[in-house]
């Protein structure tokens, strides 16, 4: 509501004297404050904040009357009555200045645009004071107080005073207390005086105006309340009603406008008051005091209270107390700011603050400061600010002035403002809204629609700053202080009122608009506030010409003027004024309330009409009491049947907030029902009010609807101080059943949050406040002399905003509700933080419930996991929540929802793996070793499967801690149930997971598993090591899943898998070269390649050209074997030409390679593709150098074939075959991967890789290789057999292939001889028969490289065959490279 800002102010008086001021009070209008020091009376003006005259007293009078102790205004400012201390009421008359009006003027530099307009322009106006006859009460003064044309004067011999202003003798009356019949309630026997009043006297009053009586706290520290029968105060006429079982009692404040007392007491709490209006008794309302919670150090050291005072507009309350401090609650008691904790009480270092002791303060104008004075050793302690004065000299006085910003609901708290947080300052507003720079949601809309959204939620939660706008200088000059803000809807325009006048501003244009005629501005005065419609100001104002109170529309986009403005004259004050849709709701201070309907005109006016006028004077006893008018769409009974949605905009019902009590007046529908066409006009009367809640400080509704959120926009938010906030929430029959009779149609529910909410985003389920934060300044200046700025830390407002959603869901499900709370729920399940409503569910339910000393009979938490699994974020919610509580809660929390053993599987069957992965953590704190270790080889297996990389490395070091911190020592055999268990979970990860394996993969992945547990832990000498057990471990996990890709053809997931788990793939194809790593199915594992790596089948060429006869064979053998072959011979680049030179040479080498000589080979076709660089594939860094292919073809075309001359459908058969290469990307993966197997000898692979980049080298040097005596004959066979399957199927299904396998038909004669020399006859089905076949040889004699984990047998490794040895950078010797072949080390092959 208030909320401090920056450092205090200190004013220093310009007067020296050795007096300081004690005393401080503001007149009616709060522009001038008298201010007394023990023989001095002063007034100071708020703006300037100047002191204008003082008065000095003699040193004889001041012997006569004693020092002044209190003083007051008379109502019109004419007169100050000061109390002395032996007894006098001293009168002075406050006279003007005469000649010169004017103490102060406003100097301009020069050329400076501004000119004087006004007489009220804020120049402090020359006053003098002249005292009159004193008054002798002949007894101590404990109390004075103006009342009308009254002055009331308490005194210590125990009698009331009541002397006229004018000082005229007769006019004065005493009462004696003991008088006055005193009472628990009026209805109770009233008997005689009260005779236990007898010595007592008051200590401190205030008169009340809406309750027409005197708060009063005796001597003894009684509270009670002193009102007169009849309406002027005689002795025979007063009667007193005492607060019960309160002796404490210190100092009063009365609040006007909600009929509350404050009342301080001894104990450090202020009690505040309400009268029972039936039996006229004093009730406790609420306490204000400090909770040990919030303010552990001081709560109960405070010392007894000394002053309380409300706020100008009553909102708030400021409390000081004897011990120093101050603080502020509002109406209702939520507290906002206290400077007795944090870097108020504290320096950085840590040590503590005195606090500030108060001897006097009271509010300015419109409740923009808090003048305070300081008592006298506090005041020298703040003096040190200047140079230490010497003691002889006279110091100057100083008050303190702090400084507030407030909502705009406080004083105009009309519908738009409750969407907004506007908060306004003495001369600046505080705005949440987007800046409309930068792309704002809002411009869409020019006219807020009733069905249009709310505000885009970037705009208003997207930055903790606000947007601060500097209200215009020239008006706030003559019409200082503001006193009503309003805020469209959007959020882009708002509307200000001063003194006089009004001015609006645009946040697009950045402009403000002010009267260009200054006489009307000073001829109008905002009296019932702003607000907006469209793009209308509404302002109920008085006119000063006319006399007259009018409702004025101005439009914004015309000129300020009154010829643009829409005028209609009201017959009384407007107190209060609200826009809903398209009516007016106007409060006026004969209690009546008049709605209007407003309607656009082409002109730039509006057309205003009187619909309908409800007088309220019945119901209201002072029109002062109402806070706030509010036209809704609001309804009972009627408002909540499904099959009258368009009923849910019209205006149902009138909220009035009479002094805290929500009062609700209803269309009455009980009557005939005029039917719509007959008469739109006539609009139903009203029903008789009730009362729907109690202390309320604010109402939040909203004219939108919305089908999907009917439940949140149809609700009606009231914030009611220290009790939190409440809803009063619709209920809906669900699917359009028959509601329940037994069910009310309505729900209020409480719930707390921690911030003071200001503005209610219906759709978005927030509440957006703002909150006082402080910064430390105190390394500015160290000693004993501390100025303001260390005393006090500099104050900030933040933006603060909570979510609500789940208070209102756990209300539901306590009250049996569950069935509208899904309805909730689900509407609201689209909000980007609706995880986190979930979570905060269950967690404030948890900690409430696990931590409880007492048993609980109905726990809610499993009703709330109950309704958490209707979403599917409930995996995700219960393990959130359970990482976040502490650990000896989970077993609490899982017995409600569940074992996690049993969540966590859930989660692997709706493959979120990462959710599944923070249940492994709970697992790993709640079970034994070996479960975590069983889940986390399911997990670790799924996320291979998925190639989730990131969680794979998790789960690798999460094993891997599973296995150091298991034990001490090894397991050296499994205990019987690890490897059934495992097994169990092998076989429900295939089960359930990977539905793609085959029932061998299962049964084979169930043996190895199994066998894991039993194996020895590996070749090296620290075998006992359990670190050494897990490294063996977690690699059989890996091994295994590189055989199941390889086996499925998954190549490029295999490449995959290697690079990002850093797996050694070439060692592992080493050992596996004779068993997972052979392919018998070529033709199914080409096709494979080309889905995996999209790459595209051949195309057949359509017409024979030149080049598909003799030129194509030029082409193709120049560019594999012609002369750049004979640079790369020399270059280190390839084994491959090795080999060549040690077997029998290729045909194409030995061909004479002249530029164009002409070849004696047979032509075939080829593919472009082949360039002489691209066959060196022995080094990795040659993978990655990607020259523009097809520009290094055509050169070469252009070099050996000058006198070429292409014609069109030559070229159409270049293109085919460009067309028929894949993506660059699977090019470079593709030949890495071929430079791999080609590293692990694995054959087979090399040719399928050969045949898809349509490679001939690679084809060639495979079946020189083939010759070797360490190729085993299966190989040699199996490639055989795989280069018939594919020549078969390429025949039948892809004639692209066919003009390649011509090309290598030389090398497939030459495999087919080579092939019936080495290998029997019977080891194989005929190739030509059975492309497909498979070899029959069983695989015996060789165990698993998993099982024996030794190297790999010699035979396979190639140890002794130059032309297989392992390509090196530098093109080292055979005998380093035999070396390399050993250490798998030596396979690391990284692709830049």
């Amino acid at each position: 509501m208030y909320f401090l800002t920056g450092w205090p102010r200190r004013l220093l008086c310009p007067l020296k004297s050795e007096e300081e001021p004690f005393h401080i009070q503001p007149n009616s209008q709060r522009f001038y404050f008298a201010v007394l020091s023990e023989t001095q009376l002063s007034i100071w003006f708020s703006r300037p904040s100047v002191l204008i005259v003082s008065y000095i007293e003699s040193v004889k009078a001041a012997a006569q009357f004693g020092f002044y102790q209190q003083a007051e205004w008379k109502p019109d400012d004419s007169m100050i009555a000061v109390a002395a201390a032996n007894g006098y009421i001293l009168m002075f008359d406050v006279v003007g200045g005469g000649e010169d009006k004017y103490l102060y003027e406003p100097v301009y530099p020069k050329g400076s645009p501004r000119v004087k307009v006004t007489p009220e322009e804020q120049c402090a106006p020359a006053l003098s004071l002249e005292m009159k006859r004193p008054i002798d009460l002949e007894a101590p003064i404990t109390s004075i107080k103006s009342l009308q044309e009254d002055l009331l004067v308490s005194t210590a011999d125990g009698y009331l005073h009541i002397l006229h202003w004018d000082g005229v003798s007769n006019g004065r009356k005493a009462i004696s207390l003991c008088t006055v019949p005193f009472s628990l309630d009026l209805q109770s026997a009233r008997g005689g005086p009260s005779l236990d009043l007898e010595g007592l006297y008051i200590r401190d009053m205030e008169y009340c105006v809406t309750l027409d009586g005197f708060a009063v706290v005796l001597d003894d520290g009684r509270l009670g309340f002193i009102s007169p029968v009849a309406s002027r105060f005689t002795a025979e006429q007063l009667q007193g009603v005492w607060a019960a079982d309160v002796t404490d009692g210190t100092c009063v404040a009365v609040n006007n406008k909600y009929r509350l007392m404050a009342f301080g007491c001894a104990s450090g709490s202020v009690l505040v008051y309400m009268i029972d209006t039936t039996t006229g008794s004093m009730q406790l309302s609420h306490k204000l005091e400090l909770t040990p919670k919030h303010f552990p150090d001081v709560w109960n050291k405070t010392g007894s209270v000394k002053l309380i005072r409300w706020s100008p507009d009553y909102s708030v309350a400021m409390v000081t107390w004897e011990c120093g401090g101050l603080s502020l609650w509002s109406v209702f008691g939520a507290h906002l700011i206290c400077t007795l904790g944090e870097d108020f009480a504290y320096r950085s270092d840590g040590t503590k603050k005195d606090p500030i002791k108060i001897s006097s303060m009271c509010w300015g104008a419109e409740g923009y400061h808090l003048w305070v004075i300081t008592s006298r050793e506090e005041a020298e302690l703040v003096e040190n600010m200047e140079e230490a004065p010497p003691p002889t000299q006279t110091k100057q006085a100083g008050i303190l002035q702090f400084h507030f910003i407030k909502s705009a609901l406080t004083v105009n708290p009309c519908t738009s403002n409750q969407e907004q947080v506007l908060l306004h300052g003495e001369d600046r507003l505080y705005l949440t809204c987007g800046d409309p720079t930068q792309g704002s949601p809002l411009h869409h809309r020019s006219a807020p629609s009733p069905n249009s959204i709310s505000q885009g939620l970037s705009t208003l939660l997207g930055h903790k700053h606000w947007h601060v706008v500097q209200i215009h200088s020239t008006y706030l000059e003559s019409n200082w202080p503001i006193r009503f803000a309003a805020i469209d809807t959007a959020g882009q325009c708002i509307a200000v009122a001063g003194r006089r006048g009004f001015a609006h501003y645009s946040m697009s244009t950045r402009k403000w608009k002010l009267f260009g005629n200054i006489t009307q501005e000073q001829n109008m005065t905002v009296t019932g506030g702003l607000a907006w419609w469209n793009d209308f100001v509404v302002v109920a104002c008085y006119n000063f010409t006319d006399r007259q109170e009018e409702l004025r529309l101005y439009l914004r986009s015309s000129n300020l003027d009154n010829a643009f403005a829409s005028v209609t004259k009201l017959h009384s004050d407007t107190l209060l004024l609200n826009v809903f849709r398209d009516l007016i709701v106007l409060f006026r201070a004969d209690c009546s309330i008049f709605l209007y309907s407003i309607e656009r005109r082409p002109n730039p006016s509006a057309c205003v009409e009187l619909l309908q006028e409800v007088s309220m004077s019945r119901y209201i006893p002072h029109p002062a009491l109402v806070v706030s008018v509010t036209l809704t769409s609001v309804r009972t009974e009627t408002g909540i049947a499904l099959k009258a949605p368009q009923q849910a905009c019209m205006a149902e019902s009138i909220m009035l907030n009479l002094a805290g009590q929500l009062i609700m007046l209803q269309r009455d529908r009980s009557g005939p029902q005029v039917r719509e066409k007959e008469d739109q006009k006539k609009l139903l009367p009203f029903c008789p009010p009730v009362v729907l809640a109690q202390c309320v400080e604010n109402v939040w509704t909203t004219c939108r609807s919305n089908k999907k959120k009917r439940h949140l926009l149809e609700a009606l938010w009231l914030s009611c101080g220290e009790a939190g906030m409440k809803v009063w929430l619709p209920l809906f029959p669900r699917d359009h059943r028959k509601p329940h009779s037994f069910l009310s149609r309505r729900i209020m529910l409480p719930f707390h949050i921690n911030i003071y909410p200001l503005a209610v985003l219906f759709e978005d389920a927030l509440v957006l406040g703002a909150s006082n934060e402080t910064v430390l300044y105190d390394g500015l200046e160290r000693g004993g002399r501390e100025p303001l700025e260390v005393a006090f830390p500099y104050c900030t407002v933040e933006r603060t905003s909570q979510i609500y959603l789940h208070h209102i869901l756990r209300q539901l499900l306590v009250r049996n509700l569950g069935e509208q709370a899904l309805l909730l729920a689900q509407s609201c399940a689209a909000l980007p933080y609706f995880p986190h409503v979930m979570e905060l569910m269950v967690h404030v339910v948890l900690e409430e419930e696990a931590t409880s000393r007492e048993p609980i009979p109905d726990p809610l938490l499993p009703t709330v996991a109950k309704f958490i699994t209707e979403f599917p974020l409930f995996l995700q919610t219960i393990v959130h929540c359970a990482r976040k509580t502490e650990y000896a809660l989970w077993n609490y929390l899982f017995a409600a929802v569940g074992n996690p053993k049993d969540l966590f599987e859930e989660c692997l069957m709706a493959q979120d793996l990462d959710t599944a992965a923070s249940y492994l953590i709970i697992l790993q704190n709640m079970e034994v070793p070996a479960v975590s270790r069983q889940h986390a080889t399911l997990l670790f297996n799924t996320a291979l499967e998925q190639g989730k990389w990131d969680l794979c490395r998790h789960m690798i070091r999460f094993l891997k801690a599973i296995g150091s911190g298991e034990m001490e020592t090894p397991p050296p055999t499994p205990t019987t149930q690890e490897p059934s268990s495992t097994g169990g979970f092998e076989f429900f990860r295939n089960r359930s997971i990977s539905l793609s394996q085959s029932v061998d993969g299962i049964a084979a992945g169930k043996f190895n598993l199994q066998k894991t547990f039993s194996m020895p832990s590996g070749p090296s000498t620290k075998g006992k090591d359990s670190d050494c057990a897990e490294n063996m471990y977690i690699d059989m996990m890996l091994w295994r899943h590189a055989r199941h890709l390889l086996e499925q053809v998954r190549l490029k997931d295999l490449g995959c898998f290697s690079a990002q788990l850093g797996f050694e793939l070439i060692g592992w194809l080493c050992r596996e070269r004779t068993r997972v790593a052979r392919l018998d199915d070529f033709v199914m594992a080409l096709k494979c390649l080309h889905k995996d790596f999209l790459w595209p089948f051949p195309g057949v060429t359509v017409a024979a050209s030149p080049l598909s006869c003799g030129s194509d064979s030029l082409l193709n053998s120049d560019m594999d074997t012609a002369p750049p072959q004979a640079s790369a011979r020399n270059s280190n680049h390839t084994w491959l030409d090795g080999l060549g030179a040690l077997g029998p040479e290729p045909k194409e080498m030995n061909t004479s390679s002249s530029h164009g000589g002409p070849q004696t080979q047979e032509a075939f076709l080829s593919p472009l593709t082949n360039k002489t660089e691209e066959c060196s594939i022995g080094s990795a860094t040659d993978l990655t150098e990607t020259s523009s292919m097809v520009d290094g073809d055509w050169t070469m075309v252009d070099e050996n074939f000058s006198t070429l001359s292409l014609t069109q459908s030559e070229l159409e058969h270049i293109s085919m075959e460009l067309a028929n290469k894949g993506p660059h990307k699977s090019q470079v993966q593709l030949r890495y991967l071929l430079h791999v197997f080609m590293e692990a000898g694995c054959l087979e692979w090399c040719v399928v890789i050969g045949l898809i980049l349509r490679e001939a080298t690679v084809i060639k040097q495979v079946v020189n290789f083939l010759d070797s005596p360490e190729v085993p004959p299966e190989t040699v066979q199996s490639i055989r057999s795989g280069l018939l399957g594919v020549d078969a199927w390429a025949s039948t299904d892809c004639l692209g292939y066919k003009p390649f396998l011509t090309l290598i038909r030389p090398q497939l004669q030459k495999l087919i001889e080579t092939a019936v020399e080495q290998v029997q006859p019977e080891a194989f089905q005929p190739g030509a028969s059975s492309p497909n076949s498979k070899l029959t040889e069983p695989q015996h004699g060789c165990p698993r490289a998993e099982d024996s984990r030794g190297p790999a047998p010699l035979g396979l490794a190639l140890p002794s065959e130059p032309p297989g040895g392992l390509v090196t950078e530098d093109g080292g010797a055979p005998e380093e490279q035999e070396e390399q072949a050993a250490d798998e080390g030596a396979y690391d092959c990284t692709l830049s």
